[in-house]
């Protein structure tokens, strides 16, 4: 559970979809994906050319209602978003799909993840004449595809000269008025996979980092011009440790097996004499099984969860985390009164969070409380999609040790999953993971004028993003 941590988005497309209503099928799919972003969500649907869209902010319940669905049609392809901002804030402008109109047809594009040079691309489109109506780095994205489709025979041969542009972390759809393509950065650091849908949605295989996949009625074509066994790929270890489903697969891996070798991990690292081990809901529950199972400790139900309150973190404001984590989760006094309790989460950020939630174990009755983390102690940003946006407002750079931490939040004992045990959680993956929130060594290079604290995102003011620019 994060009190300042937040993830961009989730993204789907669907193509040839004439069995059932197309609308329909993408509003079930972000339902599915709600748990990536509830501040904001959004559809397009593509009707052999004639596009409809709808988005607003809100869960996907309550932007789209039955009428609103019906109205955007059947369509043969469409694609949809569930957002948090990360870069761009909360501008009515920012919501995706966004929607472009050019000279060579409507583009409709939804983006997962963060550029590092959004920023010069913006200043350099801008300084030219172009318009951006958001702040966000996928407005970047969709005035790079269409300058460059204006000198292409293709737009996916403009995705292919795109993506020489843009660097950082992006998984993205993109919808024209024949075609539905989807690419991913080179890193690889967001997942998107593959699937079809005749009998149900099955899965079919994950792009690669790189890759360009382009689905028409003339078939499934695979572009794998940025696709190199040169690089090595750098996933997002929080894809396994947080932010995809416990249900979810990537790349060949169960993020559920996944959680539980960290609590397995954590056990070996930070063990501890108690009398019950129990997880934060949600992503702390599968690590504490790991836990208990490995150091022999019987694994209990600490918490009951208000199912009806999203995830905190997501929630747009500072007071409004606040008081979700308030009415969220409630203890269960007869598993811990007179008890020594592990409690396992998946992070730590500012420290306020678990500080109450390490609270509400001490009303219960608990005799003692040894707080372990699934993850290493966050350190630096991220520049990637996961809104780590200050060192100033992470508590393990605020104090020298573990002991202080502990000593802040009211625990007895405090431990951390150690980099090295996290490279080692996705057992079986070929892929490598990004640890730059961890250790401060990025895949991507950062330019040094990034910082998310210097650059004022509200809409229109611009002043001292150009003066670091310049």
């Amino acid at each position: 559970m994060f009190n300042s941590l937040h993830e961009e988005c989730g993204v789907f497309g669907i193509f040839e979809n004439r069995t059932c209503e197309t609308a329909q099928t993408v509003y079930l799919a972000l339902y599915a994906l709600q748990h990536r972003g509830q501040e904001s969500c959004g559809i397009a649907v593509n009707d052999d050319g004639v596009f409809s869209h709808h988005k607003g902010n809100g869960l996907v319940p309550d932007v789209f209602t039955s009428e609103r669905l019906e109205s955007l049609g059947k369509g043969n392809m469409a694609i949809g978003h569930v957002r948090y901002s990360t870069t761009g804030g909360t501008d009515i402008g920012n919501i995706q799909p966004l929607f472009i109109r050019h000279i060579k047809g409507n583009l409709a594009l939804a983006h997962n993840g963060n550029l590092v040079n959004a920023d010069e691309i913006r200043k350099r489109f801008e300084l030219s004449g172009a318009i951006f109506h958001g702040t966000s780095d996928t407005e970047a994205i969709a005035h790079t595809i269409v300058a460059n489709r204006l000198k292409c025979k293709s737009t996916e041969d403009a995705v292919v000269k795109t993506m020489r542009e843009i660097h950082g972390a992006y998984s993205c759809v993109l919808m024209t008025a024949t075609k539905l393509i989807a690419f991913r950065d080179p890193n690889g650091f967001r997942p998107l996979c593959l699937g079809t849908f005749p009998d149900g949605a099955t899965f079919v295989r994950d792009l690669l980092p790189g890759e360009i996949v382009v689905v028409s009625r003339d078939g499934i074509r695979s572009i794998r011009t940025h696709c190199t066994t040169k690089k090595k790929s750098s996933m997002c270890v929080f894809e396994y440790i947080y932010f995809a489903r416990p249900d979810s697969v990537i790349d060949g891996v169960s993020v559920q097996q996944a959680r539980m070798r960290a609590g397995a991990f954590l056990a070996r690292e930070h063990p501890v004499d108690a009398d019950i081990v129990i997880g934060v809901p949600d992503s702390g529950i599968d690590a504490a099984l790991g836990y208990a199972r490995e150091s022999g400790i019987p694994y209990g139900i600490g918490f009951i969860k208000n199912r009806y309150i999203g995830r905190s973190f997501i929630q747009p404001s500072q007071s409004q985390r606040e008081d979700a984590v308030r009415i969220k989760l409630n203890a269960v006094k007869e598993n811990i009164r007179g008890k020594r309790v592990i409690m396992i989460d998946d992070s730590i950020v500012r420290g306020t969070t678990c500080a109450r939630i390490v609270r509400l174990l001490r009303e219960a009755g608990a005799k003692e409380v040894h707080m372990r983390v699934s993850a290493p102690p966050f350190k630096h940003a991220c520049y990637f999609g996961t809104d780590i946006d200050s060192s100033d407002n992470l508590i393990a750079c605020q104090y020298d040790s573990v002991e202080e931490i502990a000593r802040v939040i009211g625990a007895d004992s405090l431990g951390y999953l150690s980099i090295d045990a996290t490279h080692r959680i996705a057992e079986g993956a070929s892929v490598c993971f990004c640890d730059g929130c961890f250790s401060g060594r990025y895949p991507v290079e950062v330019p040094e004028t990034i910082s998310k604290n210097k650059f004022d995102q509200k809409l229109g003011n611009y002043s001292e993003y150009y003066e670091i620019l310049d």
